[in-house]
């Protein structure tokens, strides 16, 4: 059986950006989380005793009422704040997210007590441009990113960020303001569905390997982003992923790892 004294934290904000998108900022309680590096992410758990949000459908797999179930989340806040922040999408089917979403404030939570990952700016140099390329909840870890210590680089900062509507672009007025800001930021959001907008969307509907190939980033920046200038971040959709790393590799740009540093950087769902 889960000990409560086991769900170490709690929950001190929570804020719907859309019917199937919240943001959730978790506090530990009696302990500090170790510092961690802006893009990198942290396992969430709670019991499978607890309650799922009513719309929820039915799981998959029975959850074990005594056991934790745990998933890994980017971090979205600066990494030198003292609580977390995740940006979540529901799946109605899955075996934790409809259990977070029926959370309220102050209801306990188990965290991870140390963030991992390799999704980071870490041995990019400071003169190098980066482009921060996201789907839907995959914009979190440049969020962290951003609102750490990016914005102070000398290198261009180019944020996509693609979603089916409007209020699916989570952390779009933020990313404006920035982009308001600092003139080393360039934010360009599209959505794929505008026939769905309560409003008219004067912005782009185009997916997002049309607005790359359609040169973006050099319009942006008044020059072209060629490997030997500019580091890209690609996280979210699989099939963005993939049809991203396929252009890109025709320009030169290449898979990281650590055995084969490269130029192109991925973080899958």
């Amino acid at each position: 059986m889960v000990d409560k004294n086991s769900l170490n934290s709690k929950v001190v904000q929570i804020v719907q950006v859309s019917p199937i998108m919240k943001i959730f900022r978790i506090q530990p309680d009696g302990w500090e989380l170790p510092p961690f590096k802006p893009g990198q992410f942290i396992a969430l758990g709670l019991p499978g005793s607890a309650s799922r949000v009513a719309n929820a459908t039915k799981e998959f797999q029975e959850a074990d009422p005594d056991k934790l179930i745990k998933r890994a989340y980017s971090i979205a806040s600066a990494s030198h704040d003292n609580s977390v922040e995740f940006y979540i999408t529901l799946v109605r089917s899955g075996a934790l997210t409809p259990r977070l979403f029926d959370l309220e404030l102050g209801d306990r939570i188990w965290m991870g007590k140390k963030a991992v990952g390799m999704f980071t700016l870490d041995n990019i140099d400071d003169d190098q441009n980066i482009v921060l390329i996201a789907t839907g909840t995959g914009v979190a870890p440049y969020m962290s990113m951003l609102r750490s210590d990016a914005l102070h680089r000398r290198g261009k900062i180019l944020v996509i960020h693609g979603a089916a509507n409007s209020w699916d672009l989570g952390y779009r007025s933020e990313l404006t303001l920035l982009e308001n800001i600092f003139p080393k930021l360039s934010y360009v959001p599209t959505i794929t569905e505008p026939d769905k907008e309560h409003a008219p969307w004067n912005g782009e509907t185009r997916f997002i390997d049309k607005i790359w190939t359609d040169n973006i980033a050099e319009k942006k920046w008044g020059f072209k982003p060629t490997p030997d200038n500019t580091h890209i971040f690609l996280c979210g959709n699989p099939r963005m992923v993939e049809g991203m790393v396929e252009i890109l590799s025709k320009d030169g740009f290449t898979k990281h790892s650590r055995k084969n540093p490269g130029q192109i950087h991925i973080e899958e769902f």
